[in-house]
C-alpha cells in the first residue's frame, strides 16, 4: 500500500467514524447527535476541494487531523463512555500523519 493510499484510507475511516460515534457508539449526553455531527464532520470534508492535487489534499487533511487527534485524546481521558471511539479517532489520526511523513520521506529519497 502506498503512503498516499494509506493516508486517504485513514481519512475515510476518520470521516466514517464521526457518524458511527455520535449515532451508535457513544451518542452525546444531550441527545442531539446531529449537532455534534454538524460540528465534527464539515472540517473533515474541506479537503475534498483539493482532491485534484492529492498531495495538497493530504496536507490539508493532516493539518485538520491534528485537531481531531487532540479531540480524541481529550475525549478518551475525560469521558469514559467515549473511550473506544475516541481512541479509534486518535489512531486514525496517527496513521494519517504517519502516512504523510512516509510519503514525504519517500519523495525526498527519490528526488
Amino acid at each position: 500500500m502506498t503512503p498516499q493510499r494509506l493516508g486517504f484510507v485513514a481519512w475515510a475511516a476518520l470521516v466514517l467514524l464521526q457518524p458511527l460515534w455520535y449515532f451508535w457508539l457513544a451518542p452525546p449526553a444531550n441527545g442531539k447527535p446531529l449537532h455534534a455531527l454538524a460540528l465534527t464532520l464539515p472540517p473533515l470534508l474541506l479537503p475534498l476541494f483539493a482532491l485534484a492535487r492529492p498531495r495538497r489534499a493530504l496536507l490539508w487533511i493532516g493539518i485538520i487531523a491534528l485537531f481531531y487527534f487532540c479531540h480524541g485524546v481529550v475525549a478518551a481521558w475525560a469521558v469514559p463512555a467515549t473511550r473506544v471511539p475516541a481512541l479509534l479517532e486518535a489512531a486514525c489520526c496517527v496513521a494519517l500523519i504517519g502516512a504523510i511523513g512516509w510519503d514525504t520521506r519517500q519523495r525526498k529519497r527519490a528526488g
